[in-house]
């Protein structure tokens, strides 16, 4: 056995929350990997546990210590002889969790986790490592991509200098931060080298990219320079609605490349609650800027994401809200329930609403989300959509699995095709037989012949970078043909 292969150490890493901070396990991943870790499939197998924490909202605080507590009993039962946590909890609450957690080893701020390496190989490293957030990657920092091959998130800044009454997010993540354009081309150009078809742009607040940068870059500037990427779909997440120049619409309405999807969190429809959430618009604004990317993005998804229970929000305010969601009808849309974060603008405000209140609030407005979802997708059958391959559903494997333009990754429904063969990370046409709440089911109608397509490497996918693999029964529709 040479030195190198005694040296390696088994990793295991969890990681909660957004996508912006799966980008970040990712950094986590290529530095460790440097040094010599392998990931492995278990925990139980791990001689290190990384834990990145997500501490956004209550349930997510929550998420995070159960999972810490829960992988914890691997350095009594398993092989695990480190425990690492970091991300946006101990950013948040360290000095709180060093001593409510004597388990852990250490504990790393959202600007630290590039330093785990180096903090791992220490003889004698600090327990808690929690800089002020001012950090954020480049295209020469290692990094693994943790998604199928065919498709990888780009973080294009971190960091947010938005003032959202409800979001902590500021505190534990800074000021924002863009990457020079030319940094973001060069990881973009080297993921479509590894075989990436789908890149999914990710920022605290997209729109207002470029803000803090030599010469005020935009946007549309960045999306133009990495339509040059041979890639064939460009995705926008968290897309800010205060300020959408003309110049970014017509970027995503004449660049083949900027997959027709928009993810803008709205928040609410009530001007009374956007200006207690301090969002900068009201909502003639927010309509207008909606019929507006309508009209000149034909065939447009947007994505929006909605809040209940600020305090202050009255029956009148959540009607108002629920109209708006009946009347602009969003291809996709989520709903969190009001969180009352100390160290946050709202957490002082008067007028708290009953949790119960919440949660009926919250029903009422994803059921009607739900029908409106339904009617949508029954609306697709016939149709021919363009879909990217992912594999074997993981109900069973006689069905396979993919996704189309108007579906993010992880987020969204899917589209299960019970009739003709693909590979995963093949775009092929597929014609939709039948529709359900969230997904569409089909058949391959048309695809590229295997000896004529330009066949790229894909990078492998590590080991899961999260939990283990649910057990779920197979629907009735989605038996394969």
């Amino acid at each position: 056995m040479t030195r190198r292969a005694a040296a390696r150490k088994s990793l295991y890493m969890m990681t909660l929350g957004c996508p912006k901070n799966r980008v970040d396990s990712e950094v986590m991943l290529g530095t460790l990997a440097r040094r010599g870790y392998e990931l492995v499939h278990e925990a139980a197998e791990a001689e290190v546990i990384v834990v990145n924490t997500c501490a956004f909202i209550g349930p997510a605080k929550q998420e995070s210590v159960d999972t810490i507590l829960e992988l914890a009993e691997n350095k009594r039962t398993g092989r695990c002889r480190t425990l690492v946590v970091t991300g946006c909890l101990p950013q948040r609450y360290a000095p709180e969790l060093s001593l409510q957690m004597p388990e852990v080893d250490h504990f790393l701020g959202t600007s630290a986790y590039a330093q785990i390496a180096d903090l791992l190989a220490a003889e004698a490293a600090p327990r808690e490592v929690v800089p002020d957030p001012d950090y954020v990657h480049s295209a020469s920092t290692p990094k693994i991509n943790s998604l199928p091959g065919y498709t990888a998130y780009l973080k294009v800044s971190e960091g947010c200098d938005n003032a959202c009454a409800f979001c902590i997010i500021p505190k534990l993540r800074g000021a924002q931060r863009s990457r020079p354009i030319d940094d973001i081309v060069a990881e973009a150009a080297t993921l479509a080298d590894q075989g990436v078809a789908e890149l999914n742009l990710v920022a605290q607040d997209l729109t207002a990219y470029g803000n803090d940068l030599p010469g005020r870059p935009r946007l549309h500037q960045l999306l133009r320079a990495l339509c040059q990427v041979d890639v064939r779909w460009i995705r926008l997440h968290y897309a800010y609605p205060r300020v959408f120049p003309d110049e970014l619409i017509e970027v995503m309405a004449t660049e083949p490349r900027i997959a027709k999807y928009l993810d803008m969190p709205l928040q609410h429809a009530s001007d009374k609650l956007l200006l207690s959430m301090q969002r900068g618009r009201d909502s003639k604004f927010l309509r207008a800027l909606l019929a507006k990317l309508r009209a000149r993005v034909p065939g447009l998804t947007l994505r929006t994401s909605l809040i209940v229970g600020l305090p202050g929000e009255t029956e009148d305010d959540f009607e108002q809200l629920e109209d708006f969601v009946k009347e602009q009808r969003f291809e996709r849309m989520g709903c969190f329930q009001y969180s009352d974060e100390e160290g946050t603008a709202a957490f002082d405000l008067p007028g708290k609403v009953p949790k119960r209140t919440i949660e009926r609030r919250w029903r009422e407005v994803m059921a009607v989300q739900k029908r409106i979802s339904r009617e949508q997708a029954a609306a697709q059958v016939g149709k021919r959509l363009t879909v990217l391959v992912e594999g074997a559903s993981v109900e069973t494997e006689h069905l396979l699995v993919g996704r189309h333009q108007g579906q993010a990754p992880e987020i969204d429904g899917q589209v299960y095709v019970n009739d003709g063969l693909a590979y995963p990370g093949e775009f092929v046409t597929v014609e939709v037989t039948d529709a359900h709440d969230y997904d569409l089911v089909g058949r391959v109608a048309e695809r590229v012949a295997p000896a004529s397509r330009a066949l790229k490497a894909r990078a492998k996918p590590p080991t899961s970078v999260r939990g283990g693999e649910k057990s779920v029964s197979l629907p009735a529709w989605l038996a394969p043909r």
